[in-house]
């Protein structure tokens, strides 16, 4: 059995932790809110098992990773220069860059930003989302109220305490509310005076591909670094639509890949036609997994594995 190794490293004047496994072509496997390294520790191994070096930072904010004072420490253009500085560190002149969630949005922007240095980009439930005319977030809190997550987590401190409480709990009730395993649907809007748990349903018992050691790992990563590093990422929304607009209209240019489960909440946000091959011209493909939530490589690991390699090997 491939072992995975830790250790930390110093990019842009702030340490990271990293877990890494393999040699070979570089993969840097990028996670999302809330998450770290643990959540790609299926494909840590199969995909070093197959060739490649795999390299999982904690992102800036999050678990063992640095956690910057200021908001303004974690605009787009921060933590894709984490990752253009993680590549330098390693020793590497490019790699391929898969992202989850919040992921999705590094490794999107990344191949946008730096195609010299990025080889093949996969997104796993988000896509590649242009520009939009205008800030996303006037225009979610006119349409959802300010109720709904995303502008609920604008509020310093709130979201932060109410996470951070008993993380292990967090963990449970948010990995299984946007699962594929619960049958409801799950409206991310935080009732008055409440929080987000309160609309996260407590399981009567763990689905399949989470245990209870998987909550205590979580639960452990997050003990120190609480939540307010990765929420510092929604609060940075508008400043990276400033920050972008050189890059209006300009298209993904190097070979991608998007996968997605079909019971993923993050559709309901996204154009029906999931990813405009305008936008990414040199898409390889779109795979939609059923019965599938939001955490697609925990939920589905051998199916995300079959599809990340398949798109690996279609790369010079």
């Amino acid at each position: 059995m491939t072992e995975i190794s830790h250790r930390y490293v110093r990019v842009n004047g702030i340490r990271l932790h990293i877990a890494e496994a393999g040699s070979g072509p570089l993969v840097l496997l990028v996670h999302g809110f809330p998450e770290c390294w643990y959540s790609w520790r299926h494909q840590l191994v199969a995909l070093a098992e197959a060739g490649y070096r795999v390299v999982s930072p904690d992102q800036r904010g999050y678990a063992r990773s640095d956690r910057p004072e200021g908001v303004e420490a974690y605009t787009i253009m921060h933590l894709v220069g984490d990752m253009m500085g993680l590549i330098d560190v390693l020793g590497e002149e490019k790699a391929v860059i898969v992202g989850h969630d919040w992921g999705c949005s590094v490794a999107w922007h990344a191949a946008l930003l730096r195609p010299d240095r990025i080889r093949g980009v996969v997104g796993l439930s988000l896509p590649h989302l242009p520009r939009t005319a205008s800030p996303m977030l006037p225009l979610m809190r006119k349409a959802l109220g300010e109720g709904y997550y995303i502008v609920y987590f604008q509020k310093p401190g709130l979201a932060d305490e109410e996470l951070a409480r008993d993380a292990r709990t967090t963990f449970r009730r948010l990995l299984y509310a946007s699962c594929g395993d619960n049958p409801e649907d799950v409206p991310m809007v935080v009732p008055y005076e409440g929080g987000l748990l309160d609309v996260c349903p407590e399981p009567e018992k763990l689905p399949s591909w989470l245990t209870e050691e998987d909550l205590d790992v979580f639960a452990a990563e997050f003990a120190e670094s609480g939540f307010t590093g990765g929420l510092n990422w929604y609060r940075c929304m508008d400043r990276n639509w400033e920050l972008t607009a050189p890059w209006q209209g300009a298209p993904i240019s190097v070979p991608a890949l998007y996968v997605v489960g079909d019971r993923d909440l993050t559709l309901s946000m996204v154009p029906k036609n999931m990813i405009s091959e305008r936008a990414v011209p040199l898409l390889r493909g779109k795979i939609v997994l059923p019965g599938c939530g939001h955490w697609t490589q925990l939920e589905r690991p051998d199916e995300v594995n079959e599809a990340l390699l398949g798109f690996l090997n279609t790369l010079a």
